[in-house]
């Protein structure tokens, strides 16, 4: 049954992370294409982290995140990029439909996510690499084929095949040991030097994320050449899933994460130093191993091992950080957008790990 249910899980998060590819590596340049300014390709992807962050409030205390709230989640995600076809060229109705879109994907990853780490446990990393081997397969086709209509296409079949395989994995829920669920109070603020890094690390990563595309192409990298360094730090990241646990065995989570922050600051300062040089590009995407990979397993891991209440943790870690922090990264990268973007996210990420530093707990 494990064996199946491993199956189902890496499934999903292949097709999930599949469809994030095509959401914010090409979506961006086909906005951009389109005639879209660097304000409204900001204020477009900020829409899915702010209700990402929003939405976990909600289950303070009226919602329970179940099967059936899931089930009503892939129809309004299947539902927003539908109408992508009839809405992109146009600002406002494309906003709309993002909503759409915002409310299905950031109820999906933390139902199906909590479902996988109590039942997998130590094998999770091992799960969640197929997500990664997802996102990169799209960047490396998608980059020959590109067109608004195609990329929609290939959006519009990676979320219905993870509603598929996401009720799959639903039905495990039931069978999760009910010493999983607490009532709990939940409260960031006994860990706020936690949050406010977390916060802080995604807000940074709001101008790779949504700019980094355009960003080096506007630089003389092609869109193919690009494609390849997505696909670069893909392959890195899915090494470092793979091979982890032995440095979360012997190291403190909390070790982890500063030491992952600081390098990711380094990253982003190589960014800037040398803007056209696809050799330093290619060694700041090795450091996603570290900035990405490596980061969200420990801070994750983390998380899970402070609060009782295990699914409203993970809902708040992807609504506080990836959420609120994806939104303001957004916003601020589209504000930022020219030769010293990619300092402000060095400057942020610098930061975070100083507050994190006063953390020794």
């Amino acid at each position: 049954m494990i064996n199946r249910f491993f199956k189902d899980i890496s499934a999903f998060f292949f097709f999930y992370f599949a469809s994030i590819a095509v959401y914010i590596i090409f979506m961006p340049k086909v906005l951009n294409d389109l005639g879209y300014s660097p304000t409204q390709i900001g204020v477009v992807f900020a829409i899915l982290p702010l209700i990402r962050f929003l939405t976990p409030f909600f289950f303070l205390k009226k919602f329970k995140l179940n099967q059936k709230l899931f089930i009503t989640a892939s129809i309004l995600n299947i539902i927003g990029v539908g109408s992508f076809f009839f809405t992109m060229e146009y600002f406002y109705l494309f906003m709309i439909s993002n909503i759409f879109f915002g409310i299905g994907m950031s109820l999906t990853l933390p139902y199906i996510e909590t479902i996988s780490l109590a039942k997998l446990k130590e094998n999770y990393g091992k799960s969640r690499l197929y997500g990664s081997i997802g996102f990169m397969l799209i960047t490396l086709v998608l980059a020959k084929f590109l067109t608004p209509t195609l990329g929609i296409i290939y959006l519009l079949i990676s979320v219905i095949i993870v509603s598929i395989f996401g009720f799959l994995v639903s039905k495990a829920e039931d069978k999760i040991e009910k010493k999983e669920e607490s009532h709990e109070k939940f409260s960031m603020l006994t860990h706020w030097q936690l949050w406010v890094s977390m916060f802080l690390m995604q807000v940074a990563f709001g101008s790779f994320y949504n700019f980094f595309t355009i960003y080096a192409t506007d630089r003389s990298i092609d869109l193919e050449m690009v494609s390849y360094l997505w696909a670069f730090g893909i392959i890195c990241e899915i090494i470092m899933l793979n091979y982890q646990a032995p440095l979360l065995k012997k190291f403190s989570l909390l070790s982890i994460i500063k030491f992952t922050i600081i390098i990711t600051t380094l990253r982003w300062f190589l960014v800037f130093m040398f803007p056209t040089s696809l050799p330093i590009y290619f060694i700041s995407q090795s450091l996603h191993a570290f900035s990405f990979a490596l980061y969200h397993t420990a801070t994750l891991s983390y998380i899970y091992s402070l609060y009782k209440n295990k699914q409203l943790a993970n809902q708040f870690f992807y609504g506080f950080s990836y959420g609120l922090g994806g939104f303001i990264g957004a916003l601020l990268a589209g504000q930022l957008y020219g030769d010293y973007l990619f300092l402000s996210s060095a400057i942020i990420t610098f930061i975070a790990w100083v507050i994190l530093g006063k953390k020794s707990y």
